[in-house]
């Protein structure tokens, strides 16, 4: 009796079934309502505001060129906004995830009875509405004087008052996520250090904080997004037009009686770079820090 043979590396292909075919449909539909005003945005930016005004912005262009992405450039004193937005991201970034690590070490490595409730109490802040302790705040930060140390001599106005607000309101956040993460790892790697006479320090710069690259990595990628885009904070805090970061600058390219969109377009554009290229440096960490403990049984 004959048996059929398979030829080795045919594929076998699946049968399309309505429930599928639906999936597609339906997943295409969102990554194109998803990508829709991005892309709008480009042909916006690529186009003259005289034509768009003339034959309006639903119209097959005449002309394609970079020169509102010039000029949004140039008006806006884009790279002095850059560095604005560098002297509080980087800083807070590191810090947030300084300290959210050391917090993250404490309550996942050593049992206590305040554990869980210290991690609440971090984890709480970001539970909180930021509009709810906005007025408060800011007659803090008014009260606060530091002569020679910000060139305001006050904490508000200053690029420190941004970075301690973002340090406050993200290592939350990130001291929850980095303590489960911290969890996953074997408790015999600290207990060997610790009978070998390793000190706490050591346990968590040389042993756990090594082992946590891709879950700070991932971390890392949110937290400049998330801080490289704040506006809220940086429109009430800082009053100082020249020490805003870049999230403020687009307001350079509204005059008091006309703005022009296409201008505006082409600069929220170019504001977005930075976060496009921190996403494709760390997305393969971003991506394995996401993912981990998903095969986890």
């Amino acid at each position: 009796m004959s048996t059929p043979t398979v030829a080795l590396g045919a594929k076998q292909r699946t049968p399309l079934r309505p429930a599928r075919i639906l999936l597609h449909v339906f997943l295409i539909g969102t990554s194109l309502a998803w990508l829709a005003p991005l892309l709008w945005a480009v042909f916006a930016a690529l186009r003259p505001y005289s034509e768009t005004s003339t034959k309006g912005y639903v119209s097959w262009p005449d002309k394609l060129n970079f020169d509102n992405f010039k000029n949004a450039f140039e008006q806006s004193d884009m790279l002095h906004y850059f560095g604005n937005t560098l002297l509080i991201a980087v800083p807070a970034v590191l810090v947030t995830l300084l300290l959210s690590s050391m917090v993250a070490f404490y309550v996942s490595r050593f049992d206590f009875r305040l554990n869980i409730f210290l991690l609440l109490v971090f984890t709480a802040g970001n539970l909180l509405p930021q509009q709810v302790i906005i007025t408060p705040l800011y007659r803090m930060y008014l009260l606060i004087d530091l002569p020679g140390i910000t060139m305001s001599g006050k904490l508000y106005d200053s690029a420190l008052g941004l970075v301690l607000i973002h340090v406050a309101f993200q290592s939350g956040f990130c001291a929850f996520v980095l303590s489960n993460y911290m969890r996953m790892l074997p408790h015999e790697l600290t207990e060997a250090a610790l009978v070998d006479g390793a000190s706490v320090w050591r346990m968590y710069w040389q042993i756990v904080l090594p082992l946590c690259k891709p879950a700070m990595a991932a971390l890392g990628t949110l937290l400049s997004i998330w801080i490289y885009n704040d506006f809220f904070w940086a429109i009430v805090l800082i009053s100082t037009g020249e020490n805003m970061p870049i999230t403020s600058a687009l307001n350079n390219l509204s005059g008091q009686y006309f703005t022009d969109p296409n201008l505006v377009a082409a600069g929220a554009l170019l504001t977005a770079i930075p976060t496009l290229i921190v996403y494709f440096v760390l997305q393969r960490q971003f991506v394995s820090g996401l993912t981990l403990g998903a095969n986890k049984g």
